[in-house]
């Protein structure tokens, strides 16, 4: 049993190890976009329509349909919203608040058609608004969700960096909700995990085919848009955002793209308890791993190898008396924590609602995080495999 023990914890260092450095960086929290180099004097002001489908959103619209209309951005810019069958107030919300800040000429609300075969809700929404916003021919779409709150300078600082960098898509992990207790535990971990499989680095690197991007807030150029043959051609992906991002850099020479993080643009999405974030993840998880069963395989082994090992062994060493097995336990506790920690600093920063904030203890719960990812894995599998897989908003695809 021992030599089991040392084998697993060696081989679980070894794989820290590896991905601390040489995993594209992808612990160290980068780039954010508001850190970068901002300079506003640009050769010419793009012209840029934002596409928001929205579905019963009605409750969070005041707040971030407000914050899209007052872009300080000096370039013509308007909002397409499109009303995806709401049961609630979602389009007369809409129209009220462009009214209220009589900004109704850069307002277009539109009802969305019966969803149609073959397309998931979000994308059909969205091709509805790109189908009539095109007409206008803009420079850009700025893809967003609903529950995206803008900062103020946002659309201006994405829009510079695009141009500057003559980008075909540029993307922002807007900072998530982190209030409650499980938000505080597994959102940050989501980001994490998100960044572990889509290195930043990588991703903006034109010599490296990884490709990603993050759906609330996509900048996109039209033509680069038509050249992959529109959102039609992801149409029945759940993990849309990445699909799209992979069609637009993939090429010969690769099409530049960039993604980073941002501390000021975030989601006012709630996750309150551990069946909503759990639904989140269980929602694409499968998906992510090309409904394979050997895939699901292996990724419950890994999650068991990196994440689970090295508690395991400190516990087991500690209780048999062999501390060389404790030690190696530890060290590799310790190198995943040292991995998880700039996350769990980035969102120490803005969390609020619990006395001691996201405390950077937190780091070291990465082991029962990792747990009930793998859980939530398992579970996405089973969805599937019911027919339950996808369910969003009523929907199940």
């Amino acid at each position: 049993m021992t030599l089991i023990e040392l084998v697993l914890t060696s081989l679980s260092i070894i794989i820290w190890v590896i991905l601390l450095v040489a995993r594209g960086g992808f612990w160290q929290i980068e780039p954010v976009l508001e850190t970068e180099e901002e300079k506003t004097d640009l050769p010419y002001l793009p012209k840029i329509i934002a596409i928001i489908p929205a579905r019963n959103e009605a409750d969070l619209l005041p707040a971030t349909l407000t914050s899209l209309l007052s872009q300080d951005y000096p370039g013509k810019f308007e909002i397409f919203l499109v009303d995806d069958n709401s049961t609630d107030e979602t389009g007369k919300t809409a129209i009220a608040i462009a009214e209220g800040l009589k900004k109704t000429t850069q307002l277009h609300v539109i009802n969305g058609e019966a969803l149609a075969s073959g397309w998931s809700g979000k994308l059909w929404a969205m091709e509805q608004g790109i189908r009539q916003a095109a007409k206008l021919e803009p420079d850009y779409f700025l893809l967003t969700d609903a529950d995206i709150f803008h900062d103020t300078n946002n659309l201006n600082r994405l829009v510079t960096k695009a141009v500057r960098e003559n980008l075909d898509l540029a993307s922002i992990m807007v900072r998530l909700r982190c209030e409650s207790f499980w938000e505080k535990l597994l959102i940050p971990a989501f980001v994490f995990f998100f960044q572990k499989l889509y290195p930043f680095q990588w991703v903006n690197n034109p010599q490296k085919s990884t490709a990603a991007a993050a759906g609330g807030c996509i900048l996109i150029r039209r033509q680069a848009l038509e050249r992959i043959g529109g959102i039609e051609s992801v149409r029945q992906a759940l993990i849309d955002d990445c699909a799209l991002a992979l069609k637009v850099k993939s090429g010969t020479p690769s099409f530049p793209i960039w993604l980073g993080l941002s501390s000021l643009t975030k989601s006012l999405r709630s996750y309150d308890s551990l069946g909503s974030i759990w639904d989140m993840v269980a929602r694409t998880a499968f998906t992510q791993l090309n409904y394979s069963p050997f895939l699901l395989f292996g990724t419950l082994f890994g999650m068991f190898l990196v994440y689970l090992v090295s508690p395991l062994a400190l516990i087991l060493g500690l209780l048999m008396g062999n501390w060389f097995v404790a030690g190696l336990g530890l060290l590799g506790w310790l190198l995943m924590s040292l991995a998880y920690f700039p996350t769990v600093k980035f969102y120490l920063r803005y969390a609020s609602g619990i006395k001691l904030g996201l405390s950077p203890f937190f780091a070291f719960s990465l082991p029962i995080i990792g747990f009930l990812y793998t859980l939530m894995t398992f579970d996405s599998a089973l969805r599937h495999w019911q027919g339950k897989g996808g369910a969003w908003k009523g929907r199940v695809y």
